[in-house]
């Protein structure tokens, strides 16, 4: 097991370095969220990407960063991608990652979108390795403000970290 680089697609998001490792079965790779190899699909490739970039390059602390965890929505379990939360506990941004081949349409937000029902976060995060949206969402509205870049930390808990 070593550090190496990818035959993966390479993605939009800057250089990382991460642990891949051949099994008998599969290739897999390390998520420090999970503490454990995970199979490395594209859509892995694009979630251990933007782990890497909201905790080095918009300072998310790593503990503040859950993934691949359950929720029900409606009743119906269901699957986050990524949820950030603030030093008070709450939730601010759900991220939903799709392999690099998968367009990012209105459906990928719908579908942030409905697991924010239970979530209640200010911040939607879609992202598929090639392009990334972040949207604010404006409850009084009840309409999404797009962000021109994902946000720092500070100002996804509000600028009030504790």
């Amino acid at each position: 097991m070593q550090y190496r680089p990818s035959t993966m697609q390479p993605l939009n998001f800057p250089g990382y370095k991460f642990r891949i490792r051949e099994t008998s079965q599969r290739r897999e790779i390390f998520d420090p969220l999970r503490r454990r190899f995970v199979a490395l699909t594209p859509e892995e490739w694009v979630r251990q990407h933007l782990i890497q970039y909201l905790c080095i390059d918009r300072k998310v602390p790593e503990h503040m960063v859950a993934s691949e965890r359950g929720l029900r929505v409606n009743r119906m379990p269901r699957r986050f991608d990524l949820l950030v939360f603030a030093p008070d506990g709450r939730p601010v941004m759900i991220a939903e990652c799709k392999a690099p081949k998968v367009p990012l349409t209105e459906e990928v937000f719908f579908q942030a979108s409905a697991y924010n029902l239970a979530l209640k976060v200010d911040y939607l995060l879609i992202t598929n390795g090639i392009e990334h949206y972040c949207a604010k969402v404006n409850y009084q509205d009840k309409q999404l403000d797009f962000c021109s870049d994902i946000p720092e930390y500070a100002v996804l808990c509000g600028n009030n970290l504790l």
